[in-house]
């Protein structure tokens, strides 16, 4: 019975010999967790750095560029920066506010620079542009809107003691704002004109088949650069700093965006070289990216809905457009003006976004503004 008991013994432990043992892996389970995990918070960090804006240079800041310029304090505390054109205020019959376009500061101002001064002095007109929340030497708001741009431009009078009423010409985005005016202000305005008015694609009362043709009639870098904007606000600066795709050709500025009448009339612009550092001193996003996002982001309304804010005709609104415009649809806004039968829409065919600065455009825009015609 021992002998046959041993046999078994025997037998097992000879087969637990015969197996043959687990291969262990020869990289500890542990630290290939620990090299993944590390490898994933690195990437993590690179991908919010790259999507993370860097700080903006304020003004006045120990580590930014020095205020130069006279600036109102506003009601939330930034600063608002501001240049003076024409006659003195005090003696002033007309007071115009210019609200300047994408990637522009207050001395970019067009009308009032190269109205005549024979018309200056003749109407006796003062005009206010002023640097953007961000641009030049205005703080950045990084509660931006289109009701908070209004309110600036609102207090930017009362500090100024334009009086009750003011006119306001916008150029291109400033256009846009403009809208804000009408919508928020109106009891406010003398007159309004939009020049060029930037379009934001994604405002309801737009006819989509129309708005999607006026959309993919922009090129495709800016087609994925707006989309980006509207949808997708928080990687706005990634893609107009990354270097896979193309980006912004606003941003970039490039010559292509340009109508042949544009290019003839870039030299009018010569002196932009002596200040064109100071436009984005405070940094790109606070300027340029969030720009985009304020051009198309959701609206909390849509300028198809707004209401006629002369019923009496105390005053005029005044619409203008190139024919032949490259950056701004051409093709919307006679659709807009017809939505808002009191908007007085003047088309010229030729010419493209920098319409403003051919000679004598100024005259003609301040006369039509000043006799409502």
């Amino acid at each position: 019975m021992a002998t046959e008991v041993n046999r078994k013994v025997s037998a097992a432990s000879a087969g637990a010999h015969s197996k043959k043992p687990n291969k262990k892996s020869s990289f500890p389970s542990g630290i290939l967790r620990t090299t993944l995990s590390l490898l994933l918070i690195g990437f993590a960090a690179r991908a919010y750095q790259a999507l993370r804006p860097p700080p903006s240079k304020i003004c006045g800041s120990p580590d930014g560029p020095p205020v130069t310029a006279p600036r109102i304090k506003l009601r939330d505390g930034r600063n608002l920066a501001y240049q003076e054109h024409g006659v003195p205020k005090d003696a002033a019959k007309y007071k115009i506010i210019s609200i300047l376009g994408f990637d522009s500061c207050r001395l970019d101002e067009v009308v009032a620079k190269t109205l005549s001064p024979d018309v200056v002095e003749e109407f006796g007109i003062y005009t206010v542009s002023f640097d953007r929340p961000g641009y030049g030497e205005s703080d950045p708001n990084p509660n931006l809107t289109v009701k908070s741009m209004t309110l600036d431009i609102e207090e930017l009078a009362d500090k100024l003691e334009l009086g009750s009423k003011f006119y306001i010409i916008g150029y291109s985005l400033g256009g846009m704002i403009t809208w804000g005016c009408l919508k928020y202000i109106p009891h406010r305005l003398a007159g309004a004109v939009l020049l060029a008015p930037a379009v934001n694609y994604w405002w309801s009362g737009l006819p989509s088949n129309l708005s999607n043709e006026a959309f993919y009639q922009q090129k495709i870098q800016d087609q994925w650069a707006y989309r980006i904007a509207h949808y997708t606000p928080w990687l706005t600066y990634w893609w107009n700093t990354q270097q896979w795709f193309p980006s912004s050709s606003v941003i970039a500025q490039s010559l292509e965006m340009f109508s042949l009448q544009d290019i003839q009339l870039i030299p009018k612009l010569s002196d932009r070289e002596s200040y064109e550092a100071h436009i984005r001193q405070q940094g790109e996003y606070v300027t340029v990216h969030k720009d985009l996002n304020f051009m198309f982001h959701n609206w909390e309304f849509s300028p198809l809905d707004l209401e006629n804010p002369f019923p009496n005709n105390e005053g005029s609104v005044h619409l203008w457009q190139g024919g032949d415009d490259l950056i701004v649809a051409t093709k919307l806004q006679p659709y807009i003006a017809k939505k808002l039968p009191w908007i007085h829409y003047h088309e010229l065919s030729g010419v493209g976004h920098m319409f403003p600065y051919s000679d004598g455009m100024s005259d003609i825009i301040i006369k039509s503004l000043l006799h409502g015609k």
